[in-house]
Order: structure tokens, then sequence, then C-alpha cells
């Protein structure tokens, strides 16, 4: 019997597109991701197979403009698709994410910034290029961000450097929990310009280069060996003197700054992984109660009270974080509001707490037999735990955040004048 979609195209209103991508989606990562996913959880590998899937259906080329050969999707198309990706295979949503991103960024974000014509052009020189390995080539792009510090999260220049040269930079710097590192044929890595070597780094002049995984001062160190999202492969990063090109450019000079200060629910595209991750826990729970399960006895659990009343809950929550979820990807827009910004920090929360919550209380309610490792709930419960850990938005910084804008308003500021 095949899933029903996690949004039902009718009752839901999704466009044409949005339902075709979300239909294909589910069918491609039921068939095929699904029966990957223990092996690349137990082996902590990464899910090759899956991209090659990806780039076959098309898929890989989600997000690039349908005159590049790809299928225009918008923020909110990717999400919804992504979203029956991550319940079937969480790693592989995840890191479908980091390739993605590259390609949103560089089309429907950037193309609905105001910018000179020149800077237009250099953009869409450069982007045809990105372009056509995706299409053509199956090439697999990563946007490794995190450096252990404060610059992930928006409140920092990177640490990562791209110092000014002839033709292009030199890259040096470091990044951790680094997806699809050793994986990736390209590392979309977000940098600090530096004109000279005595510059002073600045938000403002954020780079975001290609860097090919093969080039010389590339590196990947460290062990993966984590509780959960182990296909992620996320090792630490090095860049060590490289050399990239002027037409290494994902974006041109500054746009990256611009574009993230005007598209902030761009940082929520990690939620898609677990709104599945929290559909697959609960339609676990049904499937093993009513005695459909493959792999157990087909024994009925249905008819106790308590068993009845853990799933309404859980139906209950998912609901509610679908409800949430689905009108905040509906808000985004450059420069939302405060309203809009607030529903996307409490959505962000409510899907990386609920997915596990959920997690919980399915293992709960199908008792012992549910914490086999021969059995998904066992990893979605762990890959659920990972996402409120999970940079920019944490789910302590969305609080930080939820909290500070319902009581201060842009410019106030509890501080006394000297």
């Amino acid at each position: 019997m095949k899933d029903e979609p996690i949004f039902d195209p009718g009752q839901w209103n999704l466009t044409s597109l949005q339902s075709e991508l979300c239909t294909r989606a589910r069918e491609l990562a039921a068939a095929n991701f699904a029966p990957r996913a223990a092996g690349y959880d137990k082996d902590a590998r990464f899910p090759t197979e899956n991209y090659v899937d990806l780039h076959n259906s098309g898929l890989l080329g989600v997000c690039i403009p349908t005159q590049h050969g790809g299928h225009g999707a918008d923020l909110k198309t990717y999400m919804l698709m992504a979203s029956e990706i991550g319940r079937y295979c969480g790693a592989t949503a995840l890191t479908f994410n980091m390739h993605v991103s590259s390609c949103l960024w560089t089309s429907t974000l950037a193309d609905g910034i105001e910018m000179e014509p020149q800077v237009r052009a250099t953009l869409e020189s450069v982007r045809t290029e990105h372009y056509r390995r995706i299409i053509e080539d199956g090439a697999i792009y990563a946007q490794p961000f995190s450096e252990g510090g404060a610059a992930a999260a928006g409140k920092k220049a990177f640490g990562t450097t791209a110092l000014r040269t002839d033709g292009g930079w030199i890259v040096n710097g470091k990044k951790i929990f680094a997806s699809l590192s050793g994986h990736a044929n390209y590392y979309g890595a977000l940098c600090t310009e530096l004109e000279t070597p005595d510059t002073r780094p600045s938000r403002r002049n954020t780079m975001y280069l290609a860097i090919p995984a093969t080039a010389d001062g590339v590196s990947v160190t460290g062990d993966w060996d984590p509780l959960g999202m182990r296909g992620t492969i996320s090792r630490t990063l090095i860049f060590e003197n490289v050399f990239v090109p002027d037409s290494a450019q994902l974006m041109p000079r500054g746009l990256y700054y611009q574009t993230a200060r005007t598209w902030p629910h761009m940082f929520m595209t990690l939620t898609p992984s677990y709104m599945g991750i929290a559909q697959a826990a609960y339609d676990f729970t049904v499937q093993y109660l009513r005695g459909e399960m493959p792999g157990t006895p087909p024994v009925k659990r249905r008819m106790y009270p308590t068993k009845q009343i853990a799933v309404a809950q859980m139906r209950i929550m998912l609901e509610q974080t679908k409800a949430l979820w689905f009108q905040s990807i509906t808000e985004a827009r450059p420069n939302p509001g405060k309203d809009s910004m607030i529903r996307a920090w409490t959505a962000q929360y409510s899907v990386m707490e609920n997915a596990n919550e959920i997690a919980q209380l399915a293992i709960r309610t199908c008792g012992g037999q549910a914490m086999l490792r021969s059995l998904s709930l066992e990893r979605l419960y762990r890959d659920s735990r990972c996402g409120a850990l999970m940079l920019p938005w944490t789910a302590e910084l969305c609080l930080d955040m939820i909290g500070k804008a319902a009581l201060y308003e842009d410019g106030e500021s509890d501080e006394q004048p000297a």
C-alpha cells in the first residue's frame, strides 16, 4: 500500500508543480531510499546511490531555473518535496539540503534581490556553469558553514578567509560538521573576503565560493561516529592556501550578505528532514499497532485505550507542527515582518523538538520491540534528536530570538545612557 502524501495537494492547496515534485520524491524515496537507510546508518556511509537516483530522476536540479534545465522550484516547493525524502531517509534529506541550498541562494533568492545590471550579469555568468555541472554531470555541491563559533549563527564574520589575488582568491580556514565532506564534488564555502592580509573582517564581505574537492590544499579530517544522522558524513573540512579563480563564485561579491538579510526564511531549510521524520514516526506507530509492520508478527494492539490515547497525542502534535510549519514556509518572502519572523523561529523550534517528542511517544507506545535496530523507529528517534542542535537556528537560539522580538521593538534598549 502506497503512503499518503504528508501534505495532501487538495487539502493544502498545493500547486501542480508542488504536487508533482512531492509525488516523484515520495515514490522514489519509498522505493529506493527506505530500503537503504538502515545500511547507511549502520555503517555511517554516505548515501551515494541515492544521489545517483536523484540525478537520474531529474531531482538533483529541482531548484535550478527552467531555462538552465531544472524545475525552477521555489523555497516552499523545495521544502515540501524534501519533507517527503526525510520521511524515508533523514540523512539523505539533510545532505540534499546542503546541495540544493547552492541552487536556491543563486536562483530564486538572488533573483528577488535588487542589484545593478552588471552584478546581475555576473551572477548569470557564474551560475550557468555550476548549473550545467549539476544537470549534465550529476555534480554534488555542499554548503559547509559551521566553524564552531558565532559566525554560523550570523553574529560575526566567518573565520575562513578568501584573500584577493590575481584572477581569484586564496582560501584558508576550517569548517566543522561539514556534511558531505569527502563526497561532494564542490564545497560552496562561505568565506570572509580580504583585500589584504590586514583587512578587518566584516560579515558584509562574505563570499560564496565553489571550491573543487580535488583542489590542492583541500583535505578532510577526523572520524564520524555520531548518535544520529550518521549518513551525512559531517567531518572536518580544511582549506590550506587553496586557490580558486573568479569563475568559482557562486554569487557575486557582496550579494550573499544582502540575500541572507533579505531572505531569513532560507535558514529554515534544515526543517524538512525533521518534518518527514515526525511523519515517519507517526506512520510507524499506526502501522505497528494495526499489526501491519513488515518484520513483526501480525498482532493487533490498537484495541487498548492507552494505545489509542497515545496515538491521539501524537496526531495532535503532528497536525500542530504541520500547520505551523506550512504557514511559515508559505510566508517566505523578501524582508518579512516581525510577526512572520516570530512564526518562522517558532516553526523551526516546533519541528525540531516535536519530531523527537513524537519519536519518543512512538517508542513508548509500541513497546520494547520498537527499540530493535531491525526496525526503523530506533533510527528515527536518534536522527530526530539531532535537529535542535543545528545552526544557524538551534532550539536555544530560537527561544532567544522569539523572546527578544516579543519584548523589544527595533532600536529599543534597557541600557542607560552614559
